[in-house]
């Protein structure tokens, strides 16, 4: 048995101090391994601004390790002796330490679980895997409460939630009357809305020699890096939340849905990178807001929508993943089978709602939920786009996008492809909605009222087209009563049309060239 110290393999969304991990470790005996491998910059083709956001999140974490008095072992993406994988560079500070062992956290992901697991058979040392903390509910106790349950909705989940965490309750009961005030919290964009600007990060030495390594590395990369302007440390993410607490919470709630030209982020938080690399703690930050509020200087809707996505949807949407995994990655119950087409990439479309999507996502890494649910992923659904080249796309283009938390959101929320076990319906929508919540439509080329045709929105034929061709499907969906029942009440002319019209925008759609996602 060698007497050599115990290995903590640390990776780039797990940069915190109190990590399971760490804390029962001695600085001591301990060795900290950080690993930039190619293998994950390139499973997918990700972002130049994403990967650089994991790089110098990581390489300004284990700054902080070695400040407070941890040995940190860091192999860099530019290391000529690096064998590319997790795996591969564990086996190898195994032997280069004379480690005895490895205690590491649980990852967020299926893939790297399972190398992971195959560690205990290929180290020839002791291997401990811990579960995450940072997590609000266990997963144990996530499966417990899935499996009391034929239906497995988000809303009953957050319920429990609120009463496990305490937040937003008096006594045993919600605060305000009301455990959900989403109905408050659907305003539509406004002409001349002017939010506060979120506070960006000048790229410090260590960002900048990551953004020349990963231009050099990465130039094929989707995505520019000329704004780059993430938090890259838990004091930068500290001053990114302080900014939206005080700034933009207050009205969060009411265009937490709305879309407006050229405004990127409105007053939404931008904190879900941070808060998934491990930069901030989710419980503190849904204390906080709350505290905004019990202080009377934010709404209770506002307060509650945003403490809703956090121990609500993220904590749901993180527990829906391992219980469906690993089928969720190939789920595709409705048989989609279309391909990518090349303006996800290129955002050269006169649809106006997706170029602007596509642009956000493409300078920022970054898009807000309802232009990601509403408009690429109802695009998607109604084109019959395959569910895995969209989610493929997803995990690529956004700062966010852990698989754990994209995957369920593209494949169960947005595409159905599921069968309905994560919602109730599908997320589909006409060109209405976009007007209704956006701006977009009197600059488009198309005209959202009319409905077929070369000149009409797309979304309008093509959400009928979807209905039709998905009928056998979805006709016994409750939700999906009323829509059904308005096209079979449409005369065969009238369905005919919409079907041609729809027909004949898709066959303009290009396929993306290969090579962009994989």
């Amino acid at each position: 048995m060698t007497s050599g110290p115990v290995l903590v393999p640390i990776l780039g969304d797990q940069l915190s101090h109190a990590l399971s991990s760490l804390a029962d470790r001695d600085p001591a005996d301990t060795v900290v391994l950080m690993m930039e491998v190619s293998e994950e910059t390139t499973y997918v083709r990700h972002h130049k601004a994403k990967i650089v956001l994991i790089l110098s999140a990581m390489r300004h974490f284990a700054a902080e390790l070695r400040a407070r008095g941890w040995t940190v072992d860091y192999v860099a993406l530019d290391d000529p002796a690096s064998t590319g994988s997790f795996t591969g560079e564990l086996a190898r500070a195994v032997d280069r330490h004379g480690a005895r062992g490895v205690q590491v956290t649980e990852p967020g992901e299926w893939r790297v679980r399972q190398a992971m697991d195959g560690w205990r058979d290929t180290l020839g040392v002791r291997v401990r895997i811990l579960p995450d903390t940072r997590f609000l509910c266990p997963l144990p106790d996530f499966f417990a409460w899935a499996g009391a349950r034929r239906e497995l909705r988000m809303e009953y989940f957050y319920r429990d939630m609120r009463r496990r965490t305490g937040l937003l309750m008096e006594g045993d009961k919600p605060a305000g009357g009301r455990w959900n005030f989403d109905a408050e919290n659907r305003g539509a964009a406004e002409p001349g809305l002017v939010p506060p600007l979120v506070p960006g990060f000048e790229p410090d030495a260590i960002t900048q020699e990551v953004i020349t390594l990963v231009e050099q590395r990465c130039a094929g990369h989707f995505g520019s890096l000329d704004r780059f302007a993430w938090p890259v440390t838990a004091a930068q993410a500290e001053t990114a939340l302080e900014a939206f607490l005080t700034e933009r919470l207050p009205l969060f709630g009411r265009y937490q849905d709305a879309m407006l030209t050229g405004q990127d982020t409105l007053y939404h938080s931008l904190i879900s990178p941070a808060l998934n690399l491990g930069l901030l703690d989710p419980l503190a930050i849904c204390r906080r807001a709350e505290a905004e509020w019990l202080a009377g200087r934010v709404p209770i809707e506002a307060a509650e929508g945003f403490i809703r996505q956090i121990i609500g949807w993220r904590e749901y949407i993180r527990g829906m993943y391992w219980l469906e995994m690993p089928g969720l990655a190939e789920a595709n119950h409705l048989e989609a089978t279309r391909p990518l087409p090349e303006f996800w990439w290129t955002g050269e479309t006169p649809m106006r709602c997706l170029a602007e999507a596509v642009r956000t996502t493409r300078d920022n890494a970054y898009a807000h939920h309802i232009q990601r649910l509403m408009v690429l992923g109802n695009f998607a659904l109604l084109a019959g786009i395959r569910p895995q080249e969209v989610s493929d796309w997803f995990l690529a283009v956004y700062a966010d996008a852990c698989e754990w938390v994209e995957l369920p959101n593209v494949a169960g929320m947005a595409l159905h492809a599921d069968g309905g076990r994560l919602a109730s319906k599908p997320y589909a929508a006409s060109g209405a909605y976009i007007d209704r919540m956006s701006d977009y439509c009197g600059s488009c080329r198309y005209k959202v009222k009319q409905k077929t045709g070369p000149d009409a929105c797309p979304f309008n034929a093509l959400y009928w087209h979807f209905l039709a061709r998905n009928e056998a499907r979805l006709a016994g969906n409750a939700r999906l009563f009323q829509p059904y029942a308005t096209w079979r009440k449409m005369s065969a002319d009238k369905q005919a049309e919409y079907l041609a019209s729809a027909e004949a925008f898709l066959t303009t759609l290009e396929p993306a060239r290969p090579g962009w996602a994989r």
